[in-house]
């Protein structure tokens, strides 16, 4: 499981809301929707009971840190072979603080990290994100060269699209 620690919780009552309850994740912490009429116990059960649906969720999902980095080596083996160690990350993980973009790359320390806003999307959204994150470890800027490593990828130019459909549905400014 991606981690031991409870995140913060943030419990929002509703006069509106009569029986249903629901939890969504808002960066590192988890928004739960109650009835205002829910006692406090009630209240800590449901809270409880939506963290437990969200972690089997996300386990469901499958997407945990050492997943990310099986499927950057796949990638690696597939797309940029060539390249030997120079495109091998030292860490590959789903971060929650990221609104601005889909993924970063910190070629002086070999770090990855992916927004967890694409957890849920496509695998071939993810291993494009995952791919222009390692081709950053072999061409640190967008160039030319960049973006011809980025190419290899089939599903290149679909999964731009397909992101920018997204940002634009969802209101995000991505940077060019």
């Amino acid at each position: 499981m991606a981690g031991l620690r409870k995140p913060v919780v943030e419990v929002r009552r509703s006069q509106r809301r009569r029986r249903t309850v629901s939890a969504y994740r808002d960066g590192e912490r988890v928004v739960v929707l109650i009835p205002d009429q829910f006692s406090r116990a009630e209240e800590t059960e449901w809270v409880d009971r939506m963290l437990a649906r969200l972690a089997a969720r996300e386990e469901r999902l499958g997407r945990s840190d050492e997943e990310l980095l099986l499927r950057s080596r796949r990638l690696i083996d597939r797309y940029l072979s060539e390249h030997g160690r120079v495109a091998v990350p030292a860490s590959v993980r789903w971060v929650t603080n990221q609104n601005g973009r889909w993924g970063s790359c910190t070629p002086a320390d070999r770090t990855i990290r992916i927004s967890h806003r694409i957890q849920e999307m496509p695998d071939w959204v993810i291993d494009y994100v995952l791919l222009h994150e390692l081709a950053h470890l072999v061409v640190p800027s967008h160039n030319a060269r960049f973006w011809e490593l980025v190419g290899r990828y089939p599903k290149t130019e679909r999964a731009r699209g397909y992101l920018e459909g997204v940002a634009a549905t969802a209101g995000i400014v991505l940077p060019d």
